[in-house]
Order: structure tokens, then C-alpha cells, then sequence
């Protein structure tokens, strides 16, 4: 049967069309909602929506999806501006409308179906109505009273952002979407505008809070604001002027939950999360929850175990959205870093900022726009951004694509052996540019575990060169390259699969480090180099880095992140050391500058030597982006040709934030602000990733490791879905066969999520 009696907190898009729903799909239930504020006031204007959004409308109430769309204003394009130059891109597919005029929309459904609505009324406490209702609705905003109430339960995580906005409008509408930067003596400033009638456009003006500062905003009042935005962006606007509506400038807030509901009580919309406005989510996540929690209240025989359902269903959504929102939103806080870009990468950058919208699918919605970048880029015709070839000193690499470090614990004594051999021999037969070895450690003591290989003697060396030889040989344009590294006091540890970072049971070595600090509880304090170590350990890494020459690695990485021995010297977290090796960064980065141009100084001239850093701990105190763009610029000044930029694993305490391509933005920063060709690592994991990434200019190259565990031939198949067959990639003569993609069943398409007769 489901809850009768159900109070919604709330007249937003989110608690109106919940209580239409629920009052449909039972016209027995008596329905309240509560909106402290008038039925026509509204705050902003437009409101964008998806077609996905609007199917699932359709399905779940024609009636409220046939009014919207005899209201919808559609268009496809897109107009990016920048320095005075406009790129547009077609085939998006918008529909938006007032505000205001949505929220009449479902106040005339809502009393249609007999809802009670309580406009200029203050809903009582949630728990007051929990008692006298099945079920309370909380959709009272992103400044919820409902959430604050009861905090101890749904632990929500607020979270204030570096840029200011303000919500204005235009008596005019745009012809596409449009975006456009200012560039002022105060700072960078931008302005997104979209139609939402035949005769009005939302225009939002966006800038940093230290911009906004410096060009006076915090001191204007309101109107003042308003003209001078106007003046700003006057080209944009045609000279025409702005309006407001009680707008004012605020700080965007992401908002999370732990948890959604709490007895029957549930949140929607932007009381359980918010997603920034620059990927036009709140409204839509707002009316895809309403129409999730309906549908779960019709399917669950409790109230209880459709709440749970219902976020169970909802959350990974939104998780996903709200991910591609923080990207999006990162991007405009950094949009500085991006000016100098060629208008046309630029734009294309901005349209795969949130990785929604990709190098593939905007291939296929604007295919002239697309090739137009990929030919300003240079790659020749028919030619995906991966496999253009890139040069780092002396080497030139075919493509883009890097088998990334993994460590394979298969060695004996530090010796490689056939594993080895069919491992890397088989990643470099797949394709990829350059093949990485696992962390090769210096010496015995500076092996992670007992299965780690080595460049310490002789016999090591002769058994890299077996594997060098025969990926040259016999998948010829592949380089291979060789990570150098030393485990600090990371060391000594079991097998990754017996218990990683445990200590061995038996057999341990001592360990050294930065300062005497175990990795975790129950590990084993290292010891602290002294001075004379230090150029002994110095010693180690150059006389591995000649045997690496001799073995023919093709290039060379030093390893200075995961919170081995150089990363450990980085990291205050891990550095507490009161001699010139320890104190402030330029200190802190003094040793692994040394063993860098010890390493230089003997590796050959013309092959390149890249550097792995950690650009943040994840842990409070720790490494962050700022110091991963210093620690970067140090080592391109000392002679790295590239910083391979990977995270954390410096602290065991650390807190990532997990996510598809989630590492990226800190090697798109380090190449955008130092200049320094980049590597990315982290989740990127499909080659419609890879060209993206490559072609708006946040990476240089990308590394995959997972991919390549799943399919060694990676690269290869990539090469084959694209359809290319040029030369940067390379099928070996036995494997010439299967170039082809093989046939694949039909998959049909799921049905409808709510349907409603």
C-alpha cells in the first residue's frame, strides 16, 4: 500500500514533483507541501534539461511532460569566445525553460491531482511531522534545515569553493549556449548564458573570490553588481543590460551525505547533494529523484525498504554526476591556466571539461568542429590524438599510450625472469608507445618485497637485457623504459596477494628512511640516513642507472612518489628532519635532487629520464598540488624531460578521492602552469579517455596499468575500434589476423524505469 499520509518540505522542482508523482500513483494519499515562499517568487531563471530526464517524465507523467514541452526552447549549439574568437560546436541537444514557469507548471499539476499546497508557510520540524505522517519529504535546498536537524544521522560533508557567482538575466535570448571569458586587470571572469524563452537568457557571471575582491564586487551593492557585469561583458550582451531577481553573489557548496534518510524521513534533491551549475545537474538530479523515490515507494512493501532501495539506486548517480561536476567546476576555478591555449583547443577543453562529453561522441555530434582541433593539434588526417608520436629528447615515441609501473613480485633475487619476459614481452607486442618496468630497486635493501627485481648486479642486468632485446626486436618502435627506485621504509613487506605493506613473518632486512617513522601500526621502524649513507644510497641509484644503459632501456624514471624512499624525503608527513635535508620543500627536495643529477650525469645524453611524484599525500599536513607544481618545476629545471604524476600512498591513513580519470587535474596543472611535458595515471581506462585528454592539452601522454592487466593487446585493439591503421601502432605479422574487431551480439535497450497508465 505505501504511505498514506505524506508531508513534502518544500516547494522547489524537487518536492512538488514528488508529491505529484506519489499523489498519482495513489490518488488515496493526502499530500502537503510546505514553501515558506510565495508561489511566484523564484530565485534564478532558466532551467536546463536532458532528454533523459524528459523520457523519464514522459513515462512516469504525459501530462506534465507534454506542458513542458510546449514550453521547451531547443538548440544544439554551443559558443565558446575566447580572446575576441568564437568556435561553435553543434549537435548538443538543450531544452530549458523559466523557472518559474516550470514551478506553475507543477503547481497546476499538483493541484489537479489534489495535493495541499502551503505556499508562505514554515513546514514544522521534520521529527514533528515524522510522528503524524508515513512519510516526510525533505526537499527544503542546499541549506537544509531538515539535513542540519538531524546532521548526527545523515552526516553531510559541506563544502564551500574558490569561485563567486551571481544569477542574472537578459531580455534577450542567446542563439546557443554560450561561455566567454573576460580578461580584466582584477583577473580572469566568465559568463555562461543560455535561452530559456524566445525572448530571455540566463546569464550567471563567475570569478574567483580573489578576483572578485580585487575588482570591488564585495563593496557594490546589488544594481551596481548588476551594471557592471553588464559593462563587462558588453560584446556578449550586444550592449543591452542586465536585470536580477533578488540575486545576489554566492560561493557555490557541494553538498554529501553519508546517509538520506533517517526513519521516514528522506532528502531529495539539493538537501541530499548538490552538483555545481556548470553541467546544468540541479534541477534534473532533483526530478530523477523524485521520480526514483516514487517509483521504489510503488515496488518496496515498506516505506523502509524503499528509502533504502531508493538511495541504493540513486546514490552511484549522483556520485557519478557529482564527480563530473567537480571536474567541471575545477576547470573554471583554473581557467587561467588555459588562456593561452589556441582558441579552437581551448574550446574543445572547455566541452570535455567534465568528461561527460568526449573526443568520441563530440566526433560524432560535430564531426567538422572535432577534426578542426585534431588538425590545429596535428594530427594527420584519419589520425586519432593517441597515436601522433611525441619526442622527449632523443626519443620519439610512436603514440601516447604508456603500460604503466606495476609491480609483479615475480622475481628471484632481484633477477627477471620468464614471467617477466612474457609479461613486458607481451605489453610490448600489444602496442603501446613505451613499455614501464615494475619499480626496479637499487639494492637488496631497497627491495618493497622478497619478489622484487633488481639492478644490483650483474646477472640482473643480463636478465633486463633479454627483455629489452626482444620487445626491440621483435615489436620494433616500442620503447621500453626502467623505473629506478628504492623502497625506504616501505620495505621489507610480504607479497602484494599474502598481505600488502605487512611485514615478512621471517627473514626481514632493516629498513632506512627519511627519519625513523614506521609506514603503519606493526611496521617496522627504518632507521635514519645519515650524511654518509646518503651518498651511499646515491652511489646505488647511479650504478644501477649505468647497468639500465647497458641492459638498452630506452628511458629512465626515477621513482619519487608512492612513499618510497625519495617520496619519502619529500613529504612532510614523512620527513621530520632537522639538518639540510628536512624543514621546507626546497630542503626537503635537496636529496632527491642530488640522486636525480647523480642519475643524469651518467645516464646517456640523449635518452630521457622522467620523474614519478606523489602530487598529493590525501592526508591533512601532507604534499598538495601546490607543492607537486614546485616539486615538478625543480626537477624540470635539473634536466627531467617529464613528470610522470601519480597520488598519495605516502601515508596509510590517507583518504583519496577515487574517481574515473581522478588524477588528472593535478598533471593538467603541472603542465599547464610549469610548461613540463606530463604524464597522467589514475582510472583512465578507455582510448575515447586517452584522445581527449591528449587533444585538449592536459596531458602528454597517459599511463595505464589495470587496462593493460585485462588486455595486454590494449593498444592494438584500440587501433582496431578506431579503424586506423597508420603508423603509430603496429600489428605484429603473426597477429595481422586479428586486426579486425570480431562480430558482437545485439544488446537491447533497458526499458523504462516508471510507467504509469
Amino acid at each position: 500500500m505505501g504511505p498514506l499520509r505524506v508531508a513534502v518540505i518544500g516547494g522547489g522542482p524537487g518536492g512538488l514533483y514528488a508529491a505529484a508523482l506519489l499523489k498519482r500513483l495513489d490518488p488515496r494519499r493526502d499530500i502537503t507541501v510546505w514553501e515558506r515562499n510565495a508561489p511566484d517568487d523564484t530565485f534564478g531563471f532558466g532551467v536546463v534539461l536532458s532528454d533523459e530526464t524528459l523520457g523519464g517524465i514522459e513515462h512516469a507523467d504525459p501530462v506534465v511532460h507534454a506542458a513542458l514541452q510546449a514550453e521547451f526552447v531547443r538548440w544544439d549549439d554551443i559558443d565558446v569566445v575566447h580572446r575576441g574568437t568564437r568556435h561553435t560546436s553543434g549537435g548538443h541537444g538543450f531544452a530549458a525553460l523559466g523557472r518559474r514557469r516550470l514551478l506553475e507548471i507543477l503547481h497546476e499539476r499538483c493541484r489537479e491531482l489534489g495535493v495541499n499546497l502551503r505556499f508562505r508557510s514554515e513546514a514544522p520540524p521534520a521529527a514533528d511531522l515524522a510522528r503524524d505522517h508515513d512519510l516526510v519529504v525533505a526537499a527544503d535546498g542546499v541549506r537544509s534545515a531538515t539535513r542540519e536537524a538531524h546532521a548526527d544521522v545523515f552526516r553531510p560533508r559541506v563544502e564551500e569553493h574558490r569561485c563567486r557567482y551571481i544569477w542574472l538575466a537578459a531580455d534577450f535570448a542567446f542563439d546557443a549556449f554560450r561561455f566567454e571569458t573576460a580578461e580584466t586587470e582584477h583577473g580572469v571572469m566568465q559568463l555562461h548564458g543560455y535561452p530559456y524563452t524566445g525572448g530571455d537568457s540566463t546569464v550567471i557571471v563567475e570569478m574567483r573570490e580573489e578576483v572578485w575582491r580585487a575588482a570591488g564586487f564585495d563593496a557594490l551593492d546589488a544594481p551596481e553588481s548588476v551594471e557592471r557585469c553588464a559593462k563587462i561583458f558588453t560584446e556578449a550582451l550586444g550592449g543591452r543590460a542586465l536585470r536580477s531577481n533578488n540575486s545576489a553573489w554566492t560561493a557555490f557548496r557541494t553538498v554529501v551525505n553519508e546517509k538520506w534518510s533517517h526513519g521516514n524521513i528522506v532528502l531529495v534533491g539539493d538537501s541530499a547533494h548538490t552538483a555545481h551549475f556548470s553541467i546544468g545537474s540541479g534541477t534534473k538530479l532533483a526530478v530523477e529523484d523524485a521520480l526514483a523515490l516514487a517509483a521504489c515507494l510503488q515496488e518496496r512493501p515498506t516505506t523502509a525498504e524503499a528509502l533504502a532501495a531508493y538511495e541504493a539506486e540513486r546514490r552511484p548517480v549522483v556520485a557519478s554526476t557529482q564527480r563530473a561536476a567537480r571536474a567541471s567546476l575545477e576547470w573554471f576555478e583554473n581557467i587561467g591556466l588555459y588562456l593561452d591555449q589556441p582558441a579552437r583547443q581551448f574550446a574543445f577543453n572547455l566541452l570535455t571539461r567534465s568528461r561527460r562529453v568526449t573526443h568520441d561522441n563530440l566526433r560524432l555530434r560535430d564531426p567538422r568542429f572535432t577534426e578542426a582541433v585534431e588538425r590545429d593539434f596535428g594530427c594527420p588526417p584519419g589520425t586519432p590524438p593517441m597515436f601522433t608520436p611525441l619526442s622527449l629528447r632523443g626519443l620519439t615515441l610512436r603514440n601516447r599510450v604508456v603500460v604503466s609501473p606495476m609491480d609483479m613480485y615475480s622475481a628471484r633475487a632481484g633477477v627477471p625472469g620468464d614471467f617477466h619476459l612474457v609479461h613486458l614481452g607481451a605489453r610490448a607486442l600489444g602496442g603501446a608507445g613505451l613499455v614501464m618496468t615494475e619499480m626496479v630497486c637499487v639494492s637488496p635493501e631497497g627491495r618493497i618485497t622478497p619478489g622484487c627485481g633488481g639492478l644490483y648486479t650483474p646477472e640482473q642486468a643480463a636478465a633486463w637485457r633479454r627483455i629489452t632485446e626482444f620487445a626491440h626486436t621483435q615489436a620494433p618502435g616500442t620503447a621500453v623504459g626502467v623505473q629506478l627506485g628504492h623502497s625506504g621504509r616501505k620495505g621489507s613487506t610480504k607479497l602484494m596477494w599474502e598481505g600488502i605493506d605487512e611485514p615478512l613473518a621471517e627473514g626481514n632486512w632493516p629498513l632506512v628512511a627519511a627519519s625513523p617513522l614506521p609506514y603503519k601500526p606493526g611496521s617496522q621502524t627504518p632507521r635514519e640516513l645519515s650524511r654518509g649513507e646518503l651518498a651511499d644510497v646515491r652511489e646505488q641509484f647511479t650504478s644501477a642507472a649505468l647497468r639500465a644503459a647497458d641492459a638498452g632501456f630506452d628511458l629512465l624514471e626515477l621513482h619519487c612518489a608512492h612513499g618510497y624512499l625519495l617520496s619519502g624525503f619529500l613529504s612532510p608527513l614523512s620527513n621530520q628532519r632537522t639538518d639540510a635535508y628536512g624543514g621546507s620543500l626546497a630542503n626537503r627536495l635537496r636529496f632527491p635532487l642530488e640522486v636525480f643529477d647523480a642519475v643524469r650525469d651518467v645516464w646517456p645524453g640523449d635518452r630521457p629520464m622522467t620523474v614519478r611524484i606523489s602530487a598529493t599525500d590525501w592526508a591533512d599536513g601532507g604534499t598538495d598540488a601546490n607543492d607537486a607544481v614546485e616539486i615538478a618545476r625543480a626537477f624540470a629545471a635539473h634536466g627531467a624531460d617529464a613528470i610522470d604524476v601519480s597520488t598519495g600512498q605516502v601515508v596509510a591513513d590517507e583518504k583519496p578521492a577515487y574517481g574515473r580519470s581522478y588524477q588528472v587535474p593535478f598533471a593538467d596543472r603541472i603542465r599547464n602552469e610549469t610548461g613540463i611535458p606530463v604524464i597522467s595515471v589514475g582510472a583512465i581506462s578507455s582510448w575515447d579517455d586517452v584522445n581527449s585528454l591528449i587533444l585538449a592539452g592536459r596531458t602528454d601522454l597517459c599511463a595505464l596499468a589495470r587496462p593493460h592487466l585485462y588486455d595486454p593487446h590494449w593498444t592494438l585493439h584500440a587501433a582496431a575500434e578506431q579503424g586506423y591503421a597508420g603508423p603509430g601502432v603496429a600489428w605484429p605479422k603473426p597477429y595481422e589476423a586479428g586486426s579486425r574487431p570480431p562480430q558482437t551480439g545485439r544488446l537491447d535497450a533497458p526499458k523504462p524505469r516508471l510507467t504509469l497508465s
